[in-house]
């Protein structure tokens, strides 16, 4: 699997690990639900489970995504610092947009 992260993700996703007391905490992206092709896309701070495969993205951020759904293959994770808002995409699948 594969993750892409921007620079301004993966800006925002190390201050948040900083000011975590858990560092066994893992970003974790996950479809919230699925239909036809192209999924709804959740985040947050996760422990890696036996489903999970960590990733290391193009910035060396490491993200957690669970080996078998298809939508996750691919995604790019980015985050808009003006509007305080992050967006998942699949290039390969229709998608929408998420905070």
């Amino acid at each position: 699997m594969e993750c892409k992260m921007s620079e301004a993700a993966t800006t925002k996703l190390k201050e948040i690990l900083e000011n975590e007391d858990d560092k066994q905490l893992k970003f974790r992206v996950f479809v919230g639900h699925a239909h036809g092709d192209h999924a709804h896309y959740g985040l947050g701070l996760d422990y890696q489970k036996e489903t999970d495969e960590l990733v290391t993205t193009n910035t060396g951020v490491e993200v957690l995504l669970e080996k078998n759904e298809k939508f996750l293959r691919n995604i790019e994770v980015d985050y808009n610092p003006d509007k305080d808002e992050w967006s998942i995409v699949n290039p390969n699948s229709s998608h929408h947009h998420h905070e």
